[in-house]
C-alpha cells in the first residue's frame, strides 16, 4: 500500500493543499486520503486529476472517506 493523507477532521483547501504536497514528494505510484466530508472527497478527486491522478477507488469508510490515487 502506498502512503496514506489523512485530512480527517480539516475543512477545505487544507485536505487538498495536503494530498497536493504528499503528491510531490512522491511524484508516483499511490496514495490512500482519509477524509470525512463529500466535499473534501470531490476537491481530492478534482486535485488529483488536474495533476495527472486518478482515483482509482473510492470506498466509504465510517463517516467519510477513503479515496486511493494513482500515478
Amino acid at each position: 500500500m502506498g502512503t496514506i493523507v489523512d485530512a480527517r477532521g480539516l475543512s477545505c483547501p487544507q485536505p487538498v493543499l495536503i494530498t497536493l504536497e504528499e503528491m510531490k514528494k512522491v511524484a508516483g505510484g499511490e496514495l490512500v486520503v482519509l477524509v470525512d466530508t463529500d466535499t473534501s472527497k470531490e476537491n481530492i478527486i478534482r486535485a488529483a486529476a488536474s495533476q495527472g491522478w486518478t482515483a482509482t477507488d473510492i470506498v466509504p469508510e465510517g463517516q467519510g472517506y477513503r479515496i486511493t490515487i494513482r500515478k
